[in-house]
């Protein structure tokens, strides 16, 4: 054995002064770190998981179970969960040992002129082989580390993709929730109107009876009486249309949404963050995905540059090899043999290289896709924390408008009852009053909406109270803290995880 050890270390060592050259390439794109973009190591209320529950709506909470039950979006990203998990097995298998049990049976005839003598040659024997065959590829290089990694980071980004997926049909449905309570509030400030309208329609007709208007200020009124059914259907229209979204969300038949009904909201809760925190890079399942994926290609990168090594395969074989059936068992008929295996790739055509590059620039796009999901996510928290800030203001000021109008309004109308007015000055405060009064619900709605808004932007309640402070300090090194994976093959341990976590950043390190 002493000799084959010696030949192949000599092989080994020639094979490593004969590896094909690597294309230095580019410099890689870095990615982008929290704290040059204005992000602060900040603490801040973070939305819970389940954080709708805030609005104390039961009806709202059915609505995003039921979505959360049925929705084929969750069911495309579970599948797309389970698909990489997959790959995290067949990447894992290859790193242990394999072994086959091969049996062959073969009728033949040997032929006079080849390597068989007599009686062998020209005769009709039965080849037989009963095996067990064992292969290990030593993987010196870290190829096969580098690619269980890069499966093991693609698996966690599937997850954090099916909670970036949780969370779009969540705030999905909240919104149109609170844009079908908009359109049925809408509903009843505008059939009100439609009420006074009428009542100021017979104050007219009155007046034309007394000789103190003319039939053009009554079709004047008649005309608002109709101009206001019209946007009180299509305030009708809007809401079934939004509860036929709402149902399709939730995974149901447009039947589900005749059951909706006006809720009497809680408060929209108050207070936005100060400052935009540097842990929401590891809170935002979007930019940990973003993150992961970068990771992944990084070793993608290692792997492909670990094909310029030699392969050194370690393979041993035993079994019995026999011409006939009644032999096959015998002593005699055993063989066992071990040794390595080397491949040495010396010249690809550039093949090589290419790979390489191509891996090296799928990198370099997911670190860009990863820095423009940075950005996103900060402008998102940025604009629903401005909104709202600047909102508050807003509802305050269109409610004092809104009174102040419905004030002149009926004002008006009193002096038109008393003949001390006229039309054109009801007919004024009447259009007002109808815009403010929409205007006040839409407002309102905003300001849910926003609240909905600024919840989803911040994580929707992604990382674990307890993952706090190992999202904070990873984001404070600029990067995302993995998630738990799920459905890792059974038998890989955290250490296991942990290693290949960070094989897979030494390699892409050196590149």
């Amino acid at each position: 054995m002493k000799p084959l050890l010696s030949i192949s270390a000599i092989v080994l060592l020639t094979a490593l002064t004969g590896c094909a050259t690597i294309n230095p390439g580019n410099p890689a794109l870095n990615e982008i770190q929290g704290a040059k973009i204005g992000l602060q190591d900040t603490a801040i209320a973070w939305p819970t998981e389940q954080w709708w529950h805030r609005y104390q709506d039961p009806q709202l909470n059915q609505l995003i179970d039921e979505s959360l039950r049925n929705s084929p979006t969750l069911a495309a990203a579970t599948a797309r969960l389970a698909v990489a998990n997959a790959a995290v097995s067949s990447a894992r298998a290859v790193r242990l040992p394999q072994l086959d049990a091969t049996y062959n049976n073969t009728r033949e005839r040997f032929s006079e002129n080849y390597i068989y003598p007599p009686p062998y040659g020209g005769a009709m024997y039965t080849d037989n082989s009963l095996e067990l065959k064992l292969g290990f590829d030593l993987d010196l290089w870290g190829k096969n580390r580098a690619r269980y990694a890069a499966a093991l980071s693609r698996a966690q980004a599937s997850q954090a993709d099916a909670q970036m997926a949780r969370n779009t049909l969540i705030s999905a449905i909240t919104q149109s929730y609170f844009n079908l309570q908009d359109a049925l509030a809408q509903h009843e400030v505008i059939a009100r109107m439609v009420k006074q309208l009428q009542d100021v329609a017979k104050i007219t007709q009155q007046r034309v009876q007394a000789g103190l208007d003319t039939e053009v200020e009554l079709k004047q009124a008649e005309s608002a009486v109709s101009a206001a059914k019209v946007q009180l259907s299509q305030a009708d229209t809007n809401a079934d249309l939004l509860r036929h979204q709402l149902a399709a969300l939730a995974g149901q038949g447009p039947e589900r949404g005749t059951s909706i009904h006006r809720a009497k909201l809680a408060a929209v809760p108050q207070g936005v963050p100060a400052e935009l925190p540097l842990s929401l890079l590891g809170r935002r399942p979007d930019v940990v995905a973003a993150k992961l994926l970068a990771q992944a290609s990084g070793s993608e990168v290692s792997a492909a540059k670990a094909e310029f090594y030699p392969d050194v395969n370690l393979s041993a074989f035993a079994g019995f090899w026999s011409l006939g059936m009644g032999s096959l068992l015998k002593d005699g008929s055993k063989v066992y043999g071990a040794g390595p295996a080397i491949t040495l790739p010396i010249f690809h055509g550039g093949a090589l290289n290419a790979q390489l590059n191509a891996k090296r620039s799928e990198r370099d796009v997911a670190v860009a896709n990863y820095n423009q999901t940075v950005l996103t996510a900060v402008r998102e928290v940025a604009d629903a924390s401005t909104s709202i800030r600047a909102l508050q203001q807003q509802i305050a000021d269109q409610h004092a408008s809104y009174q102040s109008i419905s004030a002149a309004y009926d004002i008006a109308v009193q002096r038109y009852r008393s003949g001390l007015g006229n039309y054109v000055q009801v007919l004024l405060a009447q259009n007002e009053v109808l815009k403010q009064a929409i205007l006040d619900t839409d407002l309102k709605a905003r300001a849910y909406n926003l609240d909905a808004q600024l919840a989803t932007a911040l994580g929707g309640g992604y990382a674990a109270a307890g993952n706090d402070a190992a999202a904070g300090h990873a984001a404070a090194k600029g990067a995302a803290p993995a998630p738990a994976p799920a459905g890792i093959p059974a038998g890989t341990s955290a250490a296991t995880v942990g290693k290949a976590d960070a094989a897979a950043r030494a390699h892409a390190t050196k590149d």
